[in-house]
């Protein structure tokens, strides 16, 4: 066997590994991302009902909090904005607003002690926490399963594979600072609300 023909073998079997090697990082890659797709379809699932629960939660409320319109307007419309959001940045943003004015209804109803014997209410109250805990709990699972994929998108030799396939790094479900802002600050006027309300 002449050296030609051991380097065309030779050349055969490198790239032969090679391939093989690249099957094996974007199979790696398709397995992170589908985990990060299950995550976040549980986090899609549960903003689901807890979306649906809401206008349960209003009704229960409303002809005793006559006088908290607004209280009650700001979690209709926290509950438009996030059925309408898209990206998960936006469904974070919305996230983060439903919550911040789920926060005002809850402070608002303390001042109203039917609503603390209504039992429809309390169930609907006990509910609602509930799914804020289980979409916290699927929120850090689905930005850990994000971090873990965009820091192997990123990093050598998988970027290569993920250059050729056209992976690109996912975004986590969470708020930016610059957008977090506002919405902290309609958080602290429910508190404050609630606070004087409380005082009265």
């Amino acid at each position: 066997m002449d050296s030609s023909t051991i380097s065309v073998i030779v050349f055969f079997l490198f790239g032969a590994a090679v391939f093989v090697y690249g099957i094996v990082l974007y199979k790696g890659l398709a397995r992170l991302r589908n985990q990060d797709d299950r995550a976040w379809a549980d986090i899609d699932a549960l903003l689901k009902q807890r979306y649906d629960e809401i206008p349960n939660l209003l009704e229960s409320v409303k002809g005793c909090m006559r006088h908290e319109q607004s209280t009650l307007l700001a979690v209709t419309e926290a509950c438009t904005s996030s059925m309408s959001a898209a990206t998960i940045r936006e469904k974070a943003l919305a996230d983060l607003e439903v919550a911040s004015a789920l926060y005002g209804l809850f402070v608002a109803a303390e001042n109203y002690p039917q609503l603390k014997a209504n039992e429809n209410f309390l169930t609907l109250r006990s509910r609602m926490a509930e799914l804020e805990e289980r979409i916290d709990e699927c929120r850090k699972s689905f930005n850990e399963d994000v971090a873990a994929y965009n820091t192997r998108v990123g990093q050598i030799p998988d970027v290569f594979v993920a250059s050729i396939m056209d992976i690109k790094p996912r975004e986590m479900f969470k708020v930016p600072e610059k957008d977090r802002r506002p919405v902290q600050q309609n958080l602290a006027g429910a508190q404050a609300t609630g606070a004087k309300s409380g005082d009265a």
